[in-house]
Order: C-alpha cells, then structure tokens, then sequence
C-alpha cells in the first residue's frame, strides 16, 4: 500500500443534540418504611439464581440498587465492597441489583463507563471490580425493581431480621470525596438495627443515575436516527497535518485511526469505532479517521463514511511524502493499517493498536483517561 499523511489541526467533533419525546414515566412508587421486603427470585453474575429466602438467617439484609455504567454507582463501588466486608461476620447480608434495561440505556449515557448494563456486561464488571456481594440482573422484566421502587443509583434498602424496611436512601453524603463524608447514613442504619435501636435516619435523598425502564427504549431509538442525520465530511491532510494532529495541542484526548476503504479489518472495526465516537465525545474526547486510500480507490472514501454514518472528523491523505508518512506516525510503523492510536494532549500516545481493535480494550483505555466519576 501507499504510505499516506495527513493535514490540519481537528476540529471540534460533532456535537450531539438530540431531541427526544418520552412517554409518561411508568408509576413506580418508593416503598415504604416499615414495608416487607418483595421477594425476588433473579440471575446473578455467578451463574446461578438468587432468591430473598438466601438470606433468611441474616439479621439484617442490605439491599442496594446500582448499575455498571453510572458514574455515581461506579464513585460508590469501593464503598458497597467495604460495607460487605465489614459486615459479613456480623450477620448483615448485602445483594446488588442491577433495574435498567440495557435496550434503555443510550450510547451517549455511556459516556463514563467501558461497560452497558447486560448480564454478561455485569459478570465482566463484577471479576474486573472483585464484587464480594451477589450481583443480580432485573433488566428483563423489572418487576423485582418495580416492587422496591429506587429512584437512581445507587439506592440503598435496608431490612431488619423480620424483612421490614427500616432504611431507604443513599450510601453517604459525599458522592465525590469518600474522605469527607458526614452522615454515614447506610452504616448508621446497619449499626442501629443490630443494635436493636430506632435508625437515626429513616429515608434519604439519593443522587445519581435514572433508572432506565423500558418506556425509555423509544428514546434510544430516536437517538439513533438523529446520529443517522448527522453530516459525514471528509477533508485533505498532508504530512504536516498529521504532525499537527499528533502533537495534539488541544486538551482532549485524540484517537486516530489510520484505514482504507479497501481494508477489511478496516471494514469489520468500523462500526465500533462509531459507537465509541457516540459514547465518549461528551467528554474530553475526539476523534479523526484517516484514510491511505490511493488514486485508485479514493472515490470510495466518502460513500464508505457515510455509510457507516461516521460523523467525526474524517481525512483523507493526499498522497504527498507517503514515503516520510510511518516514521511521522512511529518510527516502528511499517504502514500495516488499520492502526489505531490515543494521544493525550501534548503528544504522549497512550494507546497503540495495529490491526483490528478488541473495543473493550480500547474503551478501557478511554474511560481510564477521561474518568469514570464526575469530578
């Protein structure tokens, strides 16, 4: 193949607006102090199906409604480990129960995560994170999460010996710096029910992400359709561009990807690629395609891009010093594509694929960069 080059600085990635009419929110109601735990019988990320009867000799069951993909879930994850394992020897049993559903969850919701809400996404999520508490999925039916009624997650239920509720609320009070929290509010609780004492504090306010109920899906689906109007261009670059575009004087992180429309590796990672666009360009993130397309097939570029709907920044090389093209890329390059590159602001490349990208290791390597919890 030609070694190719590229010209001028990116610019801004598409901004997303999307507009969607939601149906009426289903009528789900919080329960209630004092209300008898709904029994559940639901698949944990272990393989096997979990029932409330489990967990008829803990003398108190802590029950917290949380998910993958929110930042907020996921700036609590320690902290619902350490509750687990400070409380195992003391008859407190803890479950997590992942409400959404995954066909309600929109790409651009994912924006602080490398992982959806599936089943298999969970069981990924729990061995990556070392869950030591059964993690259970609602997502199909959503009836479990239904009966307990949580607003966002994390929501946190907690039961006496005799299944009644004495607690419903957040975690803590401090969702971004776990160093200054002040109200312990799901410890408190946990202490005064073994203690046998009235819980200080009864309900809480919870901070996080919408439950994602299946009336949602229609909002994941008007969003594909806006993305699916987005305009797909394509600009030259030359040798110089792509310096500029490596240096990367921005303050996003850039993700470069070198390919050509003849290239079927190419061809099978594209979709991901735009799903990965979708996700994180919210954040400080961007993206740019550059096409090695020679003479011979460069007509082919801009029908390519438009069909896989890639609506970031996208070059084509004009041929000029293809030969200077891989030593300006990496000294180590010999022009094999596709090649896929992160590049922090300043020019520092922290991530480097050549061949087909494993999306799962690439969205790790964005989310690890960008942040997985609001700041």
């Amino acid at each position: 193949m030609s070694r190719p080059s590229f010209r001028a600085i990116i610019v801004a990635a598409v901004s997303l607006s999307i507009t969607t009419t939601v149906s009426a929110a289903p009528e789900i109601k919080t329960l209630e102090i004092g209300a008898k735990a709904p029994g559940f019988v639901l698949p944990g990320v272990d393989g096997k199906t979990h029932r409330l009867a489990e967990y008829d000799q803990a003398k108190v069951l802590v029950i917290v409604f949380t998910c993958n993909h929110c930042p907020t879930a996921q700036a609590y994850e320690e902290r619902i480990k350490k509750l687990a394992a400070d409380y195992k020897d003391r008859g407190v049993a803890l479950v997590a129960i992942s409400p959404n559903d995954p066909k309600a969850v929109r790409l651009d919701e994912l924006g602080y995560t490398d992982l959806s809400d599936s089943l298999q996404e969970m069981k990924m999520r729990a061995k990556d994170k070392a869950y030591n508490f059964p993690y259970l999925y609602d997502g199909d039916k959503q009836e479990v999460s239904k009966a307990y009624g949580p607003v966002s997650t994390p929501h946190v239920f907690i039961f006496d010996s005799e299944r009644k509720l004495r607690y419903a609320g957040r975690v803590d009070d401090n969702e971004k710096q776990p160093d200054k929290v002040t109200a312990q509010d799901a410890r408190n609780a946990i202490e005064a029910i073994l203690a046998g004492k009235p819980v200080p504090v009864e309900t809480t306010k919870t901070v996080g992400c919408s439950i994602k109920w299946s009336d949602k899906r229609d909002s994941v689906k008007q969003a594909f359709e806006t993305w699916a109007k987005e305009p797909v261009a394509v600009q030259a670059i030359d040798l110089e561009g792509v310096k500029r575009l490596l240096k990367n004087n921005g303050k996003k992180l850039r993700l470069i990807n070198i390919w050509a429309s003849w290239c079927p590796p190419c061809a099978r990672e594209f979709p991901e690629l735009v799903t990965i666009n979708r996700m994180y360009r919210g954040r400080d993130f961007e993206m740019a395609g550059v096409s090695v397309d020679s003479a011979e097939t460069r007509d082919k570029v801009q029908p390519f891009l438009q069909k896989n709907q890639a609506s970031y920044v996208n070059y084509l090389f004009d041929g000029k010093d293809a030969s200077a093209l891989t030593d300006v890329v990496s000294p180590k390059w010999e022009g094999e594509i596709p090649l896929t590159l992160l590049v922090k602001p300043g020019g520092e490349v922290i991530y480097r694929h050549l061949g087909e990208i494993e999306p799962l290791e690439l969205k790790k390597a964005i989310v690890e960069y960008v942040g997985r919890t609001y700041k």
